[in-house]
């Protein structure tokens, strides 16, 4: 028995031990599984939609490819960077995605769906700026504290740049409207100033405050409050507002501890909206069932590990708050997406990171990937 677990333990060592030069497996191995399965859930629950909506079978899967093939070209650009080169991209990757947040209202740029403008035409493309804001601002607000690492007592030269940063992104973003990158701006913001040694009586203090701001709007809009008492009994308004939750429970109480088995779900069938964005963890519950879903919640979670250590063994600050930064983008996305899908949270608009259709969003991942990839290759260089 002990040779066994010594076995192990040698052989889990080697994986362990960063190669020069090689990208982290930790890292690019359950991110690579979560793309596979992506790009499966696509086709799964694409199939008829792409045949009602365009007359071809496979248009979202094809585009999805495409998305897929642009992020994995991202993230190796990424990857290559040097720390300097990381921290030279925080103030570009900010201007273009401040410039991509203002254009979406822009007369024939912006593009309205569902009452919101969220959406940039470029060409026969459309990108969401949401989402390169919460890539862009990982970097920014890395550059910003990093600066400030020995000033974090006093919050008016240590985490007050940082809010004054995040707030305007916010209410441009809260302007489109959309909440659910509002929410999760918010929650970026106070996991990287914790990382970056803020005083926890500053932010219980800044977190109620943006905690009150986020209630009222929230019960500021009609369909925001809709949205919360749906919630909170989905079953008394499943015909109405609360028709989506109620059919993801639907789906994850078929799937059970097995699945009903892969192209077998019913709930893709129209009966659950967003089953290939923001609601196909729902999908993945009942074709793979339990096992399937605390799967992909195992992968997140590598990544989560994977990353928080790559910033613990960081000696440059910026570097270490980039990693907190991006890994909490990854991670924290998935766990509101998921929460969202299992009744925990109300209903917003997050795609599953990886796994969810959409170009913006699985390019920004990459990209979030390929820099955390490029962090983990400068240890390793540093411990040869």
């Amino acid at each position: 028995m002990k040779n066994a677990v010594g076995y192990l333990k040698s052989w889990l060592g080697r994986f362990e031990k960063l190669t020069p030069g090689r990208p982290d497996p930790w890292l690019w191995l359950p991110a690579l599984a979560l793309v596979l399965l992506g790009l499966l859930m696509v086709l799964n629950t694409t199939y008829f939609l792409s045949l009602e909506k365009t007359g071809a079978p496979f248009y979202f899967i094809r585009r999805q490819l495409f998305n897929t093939a642009v992020g994995v070209a991202v993230l190796f650009l990424f990857s290559q960077f040097s720390a300097r080169g990381l921290r030279r991209l925080a103030l570009p990757l900010m201007i273009v995605a401040v410039a991509m947040l203002v254009a979406v209202w822009i007369p024939g740029l912006g593009v309205i769906r569902g009452g919101a403008r969220r959406w940039l035409r470029l060409g026969p493309l459309l990108a969401e700026p949401s989402e390169v804001v919460k890539l862009a601002a990982a970097f920014l607000l890395a550059e910003v504290l990093s600066k400030r690492y020995e000033r974090m007592d006093s919050f008016v030269s240590g985490p007050l740049p940082a809010f004054l940063i995040i707030a305007p992104l916010a209410a441009l973003i809260l302007k489109q409207p959309d909440f659910g990158t509002t929410v999760m701006l918010s929650m970026l913001l106070f996991a990287m100033l914790f990382a970056a040694g803020a005083r926890p009586a500053h932010l219980v203090s800044a977190g109620t405050a943006a905690l009150g701001l986020l209630l009222f709007q929230a019960g500021h809009k009609a369909y925001r409050m809709r949205r919360l008492t749906a919630f909170l009994d989905p079953w008394n308004t499943a015909r109405g507002a609360g028709f989506q939750l109620v059919q993801s429970f639907i789906a994850l109480g078929a799937g059970g501890g097995w699945g009903v088995g892969l192209g077998a779900s019913r709930q893709k069938m129209f009966y659950l909206p967003q089953a290939h964005t923001d609601f196909v963890f729902a999908v993945i519950g009942e074709e793979f069932g339990m096992v399937g879903a605390l799967g992909v919640i195992a992968l997140f979670g590598i990544i989560l590990w994977r990353g928080m250590r790559i910033a613990h063994n960081e000696t440059d600050h910026f570097a270490s708050l980039l990693a907190v930064g991006l890994t909490a983008l990854l991670s924290l996305q998935a766990l509101v997406n998921i929460a969202v899908v299992i009744g925990l949270l109300p209903t917003k608009g997050l795609p599953l990171p990886f796994v969810s259709y959409g170009g913006t969003a699985m390019v920004t991942s990459m990209a979030a990937l390929g820099a955390l990839l490029a962090l983990g290759r400068r240890q390793a260089v540093r411990c040869e």
